[in-house]
This record gives structure tokens, sequence and C-alpha cells, in this order.
């Protein structure tokens, strides 16, 4: 079935003396915002019944035609046989009974079955162009049930014409009209079965358009709902997969770099106990600190997925970003390892961008101190300019072999800085020097509203 979207008239303005703002409806009505689709009532329980027992529904039609034709042949004088108006009958209940699936069909049966009957002499085809013309604009389309309705007025002149100069091939056609008065009979029976016929099919097919543009608006709106529905399933699912993914990162990087620094900083206080316990104590309390400061963190970040889209507890909760860079980088200092920090230009405003330098540099530190054995020197250069903040971080280290992006927990981390890069547009390297050590470099544009 052809489903069309009916064109949604404008509102027509409000009278005069009546605001824009004014209710147009009656006290209790629902309201309505101008331009927004009617949405049709539903069925009541009569159509209800019927629409989801068709069967029944075209049972009852069938017995209704059968009726019909019943009526007609009783009480007649003369006329065809009994066997005809029952073989034609049947050929009628056949033809209804499909005019929900092949309405055209239907249709073709029953303009032929009136042209037939109006050869025989029979009237209770008749009935049968008009609920196939309605079939048609029903299940079909309006353009075909006015096609139909054309054919269906050539038909119905046909047969009043048929009856009415007694063409027909029995003798009791013939014996209907007297011959003194042949003229004026036929013209008056032909107008008597054409006239009523048209103006029946007429009203059918107007029935029909109305109905069946009102179904295939229900079907284009229960449509077009679905549709949205599958789309905001789509929708939830990609959101759910990137809220998911961005925890992943948020996880890795708050609790990769706290558990490296507390293990330096516990191997170190180990190594420290015989010799040095005040030393091991001093490290032993920094790695405590880190604990405490990375749990406040994880539950921070908890915190912001179980709370409500609309819930501004969370959001009030302080970010680590560009200003807390100095004291990461003093903290993997006591951590053992030897971080040179460099910040040059102004930092943006954007405290998005601030979190994603804070979280590249961190990560980058982080690998530096698990896989940087032996490097004299770590340097972290975060330079600001009109546009961009570009972010460099190099040990001169010996090769690592298994820093690259090919797995291990380096590779999620290196893939982790390329995904916060990739998402303010971006770039992102990581790999050996060309000497000696690794280096990460990582460009970011800028997007405040005064560069």
């Amino acid at each position: 079935m052809d489903v069309r979207l009916a064109r949604v008239r404008e509102h027509p303005p409000p009278p005069e003396g009546r605001l824009n703002n004014e209710p147009t409806t009656t006290p209790g009505a629902p309201m309505r915002a101008p331009g927004a689709v009617a949405i049709p009532k539903p069925p009541g329980v009569v159509r209800q019944f019927f629409l989801t027992h068709p069967r029944l529904s075209d049972l009852l039609v069938v017995l209704v035609y059968l009726g019909w034709a019943v009526l007609l042949s009783i009480g007649r004088d003369g006329g065809p046989p009994l066997w005809v108006i029952g073989t034609l009958a049947l050929v009628g209940a056949a033809s209804l009974l499909v005019r929900r699936t092949r309405p055209l069909l239907a249709f073709a049966a029953s303009g032929a079955l009136l042209l037939v009957s109006g050869f025989v002499g029979t009237f209770s085809e008749s009935l049968l162009p008009l609920l196939a013309v309605y079939a048609v604009a029903v299940y079909r389309s309006s353009r075909a049930a006015w096609a139909c309705f054309g054919l269906g007025a050539v038909a119905s002149v046909g047969h009043g014409a048929l009856v009415g100069f007694g063409i027909g091939v029995g003798p009791w056609v013939a014996a209907a009209v007297s011959p003194e008065g042949v003229e004026t009979n036929a013209i008056v029976t032909w107008a008597n079965n054409a006239v009523p016929a048209v103006v029946l099919l007429l009203v059918a097919t107007l029935i029909g358009t109305n109905v069946g543009g009102r179904v295939r608006y229900v079907a284009a709106l229960l449509d077009r709902a679905a549709q949205l529905e599958r789309e905001r399933d789509q929708q939830a699912t990609i959101a759910g997969a990137q809220e998911r993914e961005r925890i992943a990162r948020e996880m890795h990087d708050v609790i990769a770099h706290s558990l490296s620094v507390m293990i330096a900083l516990s191997e170190g206080a180990h190594a420290s106990v015989p010799n040095r316990p005040d030393e091991a104590r001093v490290a032993m309390g920094r790695a405590a600190e880190t604990g405490r400061r990375t749990l406040t963190e994880v539950r921070r970040l908890l915190g912001s997925v179980r709370a409500a889209p609309d819930d501004a507890s969370t959001e009030s909760a302080p970010q680590p970003g560009v200003g807390q860079l100095m004291a990461l980088s003093e903290e993997f200092a006591r951590a053992g390892l030897p971080v040179r920090l460099d910040l040059s230009g102004t930092p943006a405003e954007d405290t998005a961008l601030g979190l994603t330098v804070y979280r590249i540099v961190q990560e980058s530190l982080t690998n530096a101190l698990r896989h940087a054995t032996g490097a004299r020197e770590v340097r972290a250069r975060v330079s600001w300019s009109v546009d961009s903040a570009e972010i460099v971080v190099e040990d001169d280290a010996p090769h690592r072999s298994g820093d690259g992006d090919a797995g291990g927990d380096v590779g999620r981390g290196l893939l982790g800085i390329r995904e916060r890069a990739a998402l303010y547009g971006g770039e992102a390297e990581a790999g050996p020097r060309d000497g000696t050590g690794w280096r990460v470099s990582v460009r970011l544009p800028r997007k405040d509203e005064d560069s």
C-alpha cells in the first residue's frame, strides 16, 4: 500500500479580538500547538473489533450482498432462472472476499458481472461496484479509486442501456419492453438504472477516499513513530557506547597513573627501610596520600555516572586542568621520575580542553614512569599559541620495544591519547625518537570565543 503523508494545513489566523496566545479550544479540551499534527482518535469498540477480525468483516459484507441478491429475486414475475441469479451472486461474493488483498481484481470482476447482469436482466450485481470502488480507495489509493469510478460509471451506464433497450440473450429481457412503447420505456428504464447507480458510485468513492486517506495518514504516523523509536534506540546505543568509552578512558588515566605512582613510592620505601627509615616513612605517607586522592577522584567519576542529567551537584566538583600540571609533575618527581615541566603561552579558558591537556600529560608521564627505566630526564612541554595547544613529552631512556600500539596497557594509553585528541579535532603521534628514548606529540586546536 502506497503511504503518502498528507500536507498539514496551516492554522488560520485567530478571529478579531482574540490574542494569539489565548486558547481556542473549549474548557477542558487538550491544547494543541499551532502547526502541530493532529493525532487521530482511537477506533471505537465496534470498529476495533472488525479491525482485529478482518475475516469476520469480510464474511459480514458477503452476507449483506447475498441477502441483497435474495431480496431482489423474491416475488419477481419472470426474469432469469434462479440458477443464473445464484451463479452470478456466488461469483460476486467470491470477488468480495479478495477486495482487501486484490482490490483492483475485485473491481474488474464487479464491472464484468455488472455488464453480464445487463444482458440477463438481473440487478443484484449493481451493489458490487460500490463495494469494490470503496475497497480500491481504502486499500489501494485515491487516484486508483477515481479511475475506477470513471470505469464504473461507464459500466453502470452500459448496464442501464442493456436493461433499458432490451439487448439481452434471454427472452425475458425482450419481453420486458412492449413493442409499441419501446423508445419511451427504454429511455426511462435506462435513466432509472444508470443515474442512481452513478450517483451511488460517486458517494462510495467519496466515502472511500476519505476513509482511505485517514487510514494512510494513521499508517504514516505509525511508520514515523516506529522510525523515530528506532532512531532513538540507535542514538541511545551510540551514546551509551561513547559514555562507556569516556568512562574507560577516565578510569584508565586515573587508576593507572595513581597505581604507578604508588608502586614507585612503595618500592622506594621498601628499599629505604633498612638504612633510611625516615625516608621510607615519608614515601609511604605520600603513597597513602596518592591513594586517598585517587579514591576521591574515582568516587567523583562514579558519582557523575550515577547522577541525573539535570543534577548540578556533580558538575560543581573540581576538575583537574592546566593549573594542576605543576603539582602533577612534582608528584611524579617525588615518585622518582626526573621530570621537567615547561609551560608557555596563555592557557585556554575552556575547562574541557584544560582537562584534556592534563590527562594527556598525565598518561604520557605515567608511561614514562613505568617504562622509561634509566632515563636521565623526562621533559614535558605545554605551549599555547593563538589557535592551538601543543603537548610534547619525551624521554632519553633506551627504546622500549613494548611501547607500540599493538596491545598492552601502554598501547591502550596511547589509544586513549589519540581518542582525546580526535575529540578536539587534533593530532597525536607517539613513537621512538631519532636517537634514544620515546616521544609523544599532540596538537589540539583552541576554540576560545576570543581567539
